[in-house]
Parts: C-alpha cells; structure tokens; sequence
C-alpha cells in the first residue's frame, strides 16, 4: 500500500493517534482479509458491527465511512451513557432527518457494554433503517451481544494489525512529530505494541518527552515505555483467554506454563478469588480422585486467600498452582457424574430398589454392610432398568490404589 494514500487532520492539538486518522480507505493501513467487504460498505452502506482488539481501527473506520458516505457521525459511548442519553440523541437525529432530509450515522463505541434492555431498544430503528448504525465492541459478538441486535447487523472480525503495517503508520507519526531520530525505535515499537496502532503511537509521542542525549540509551527507554503497558482485560477476551491456558496449563501437567499464566493474571490486577475458585473446580474436574489431596489444598488455599489477601495470597495460588500441575490427573469423576445425569435425563422416573428404600415393605431385606465380613455383602443398588456403567477407573495415582482396595473388599472390578 502507497504511503501517499495517507490523509490527516490538521489538528496539531489533537492526539497523534487522532491527527494520522485516514479517511478514504486507501489510506486505511492493514486488515487486508476484510479489504473487499470495507469497500461494499462504503459503496452499500449498511447496518454493522466491527469487533476485534483495541487499537485495530474499529472507530477509525466509522469516521472514515461517514466521511465517505457523507452522513454526520454521532458517537456515542456505551461505557459512560445509558438508555436516556441515546434516546435523546437518536430523537435529534430523527428530527434532523424529517425536518432537514439530513441522513446519519450512530456509531456506538463499546456496544457490548449495553445491557439486553439496552440493546434490545436499537431493534426498532435498525429494522426501519431510520439511521445508518455502526458499533464496535471487542468482545466476541455472539457471546456478547443480543441474537436479535445481530441479526440486523453485519458482523466484520478486525485482527491484530501486522508488525509492517504498524511500522507504516510509525514512520507517518515520526514525520509528524518532525523527530527523525525516532527511527530507530520504530521496528521495537511495533514489535512490543501487540498490533494496536494506537498504543503504538501514543507510545511514539512519549518519546517527545527524551532529549537526544536521553534516547542513547535505546534499551533503558523502551524499559521505561512498556513498563506498565502489558494488556489484561479482566472482563474480556483477554481474561477468557489466559485462563483457559492456566488450566490447559496445569491440566497437561506443565507447571512452568502454569506459573506463567498465573503471572499474568495477577499482574494484570484479575481477582484472586477468582483464580482460586477455577484452582478448586479444577481439583475434581482434572486431578479427582488420582489425587484426592488436590480439592482440600485448592480449598485451603481459597480459605487464606481470603484471610490473607493480596500480595501474600500468590504465595498461596502459587502453592496450590504447582501442587495441581505436578499431580496425576484424572477426570473419572467428571465423566460420571456427566454420564449418569444424561441417564436420568433420558429416561422416566427411576425406582429405587425395594430393600434399599426408606418406603417399601422390602427395606426389611435390606442388608447391613457392617454386619459382614470386610464391611461388604452383594446387595441390589441399582434399578433393574439401569443396568449401565457411570464411572470408568482411570488408574493414575491414589485411584489405583482405590480401585485396588474396592477390588480386595468386592472381589469384582468396579
């Protein structure tokens, strides 16, 4: 793509981000997958949602797209306003449209943040196209959003822009900045700056702040830049995703893996109780019954980090962390308890067997195990219709050796 295809505000007090802000799509840098449906949109306009990181040019978009159709852009924030606000804004745009014939955009930064009410009100006026709607949100839509707000809507995925993109658009900020010794930090920023192009700039423009005698040293600056840049959402795509590779992590036995993520959430501010209640799920659910010890110490460790707090309590996750990784694992519990649900749901009302019942007059059969050598006798436990297996002995661990006892006492495999 041509460098030449750039256009810019002129705003010199406008953020750097804000001021490199194209507005036809020829300079619009990167996310090249979507290239031909950006293009239909502005020939056809049309109902849409973009949804993908920050910094990958969702608002940016917006801008660029009422640029092009020539239709006033009203934006609008789901994180600071409600249902009042919108309603009074939509209100103007209408009145402007019947009084003046003047076409516009609502766009609505952060949409997921509306609640179903909130986004069920947007229904109406999309199915009458009373206005163009462009949202942008950075959860995944279908989890995030309303079935009925999808369906009016077309749903554009934007990835995390490209490191050459990015080095792109930091070369046009150097030469806005009219600071060509920045160069040299350009290929590091778009490296550390995770495909977001505005953190990449806003990153660019504290650089303004070092004199040339301080960005000689390259290695101490960069330090000082992305200190307290690392990215964590705790309610967003970021959570969901660093969690579910703590417990992959510890579920493959890889503690190393497990440690890392665990870092990262606890850096990243996620609530610690949080952490530690996935730690007691996971105790059953993965290590079970090949180390029972697994759901007393994730239970203990819930207990003081409760007491305790942070920054104590990682001392504590960080115990119960590589305790569960290190241990077998088995999820025998789990696939029976999964398996005699689907039983009972699937069939009607089970019997349960006269002499092990509290009402039948056969409870007097009933037989006491304690009354019998090894504190066992054959007895009917299960319903004539039920004549299945829930559980499957997966014999890692201490299961073995349950497994090895009820075979001694039973004389049958369970």
């Amino acid at each position: 793509m041509q460098l030449d295809a750039f256009n810019f505000d002129s705003e010199n007090d406008l953020p750097l981000a804000a001021k490199l802000r194209p507005k036809t799509l020829a300079g619009f840098f990167g996310q090249e997958g979507i290239r031909a449906q950006l293009e239909k949109i502005v020939t056809h306009p049309r109902h849409v949602i973009f949804w993908g990181p920050p910094g990958t040019g969702k608002t940016t978009l917006a801008y660029l797209i009422s640029g092009q159709i020539k239709r006033e852009l009203h934006v609008f924030s789901a994180v600071t306003s409600g249902i009042p606000e919108l309603k009074k804004l939509i209100a103007e745009m209408l009145d402007q449209k019947k009084n003046f014939g003047k076409e516009s955009i609502l766009f609505i930064d952060e949409i997921h943040r509306f609640n179903k009410s909130q986004q069920d009100a947007l229904l109406p006026y999309l199915e009458n196209a009373d206005f163009l709607f462009i949202g942008a949100t950075t959860e995944y839509p279908h989890t995030s959003l309303n079935k009925a707000l999808i369906s009016r809507v077309s749903l554009i995925e934007l990835k995390k822009l490209e490191e050459v993109d990015l080095v792109l658009i930091l070369e046009k900020g150097m030469e806005d900045l009219k600071r060509p010794e920045l160069k040299e930090f350009i290929g590091d920023l778009a490296k550390l700056s995770n495909g977001d192009a505005r953190f990449a700039l806003n990153q660019l423009a504290l650089l303004q702040a070092y004199d040339s005698a301080e960005l000689e040293d390259k290695e101490k600056v960069l330090k000082e830049l992305f200190l307290h840049a690392r990215q964590y959402d705790k309610s967003g795509n970021r959570h969901h995703d660093v969690i579910s590779a703590f417990i992959k992590s510890i579920r493959g036995s890889e503690p190393q893996a497990a440690l890392l993520y665990l870092a990262i959430m606890l850096d990243g501010g996620e609530d610690p109780e949080f952490i530690a209640r996935r730690l007691m799920i996971l105790a059953s659910e993965d290590v079970g019954l090949a180390n029972s010890q697994a759901l007393q110490v994730a239970t203990n460790a819930h207990y003081v980090m409760k007491q305790i707090g942070m920054p104590e309590a990682r001392i504590t996750l960080s115990h119960a962390t590589v305790y569960m990784a290190l241990s077998p694992k088995s999820n025998s519990a789990y696939l029976a308890i999964d398996s005699a649900l689907n039983f009972v749901k699937e069939n009607p009302t089970i019997e349960v067997p006269g002499a092990i019942s509290s009402i039948s007059p056969e409870r007097k059969n009933y037989k006491y195990p304690h009354s019998y050598p090894h504190n066992w006798v054959e007895q009917k436990y299960l319903p004539d219709e039920a004549n299945i297996k829930f559980y499957g002995p997966q014999l890692n661990g201490s299961e073995k050796a349950l497994v090895e006892q009820y075979s001694q006492m039973t004389g049958k495999k369970p």
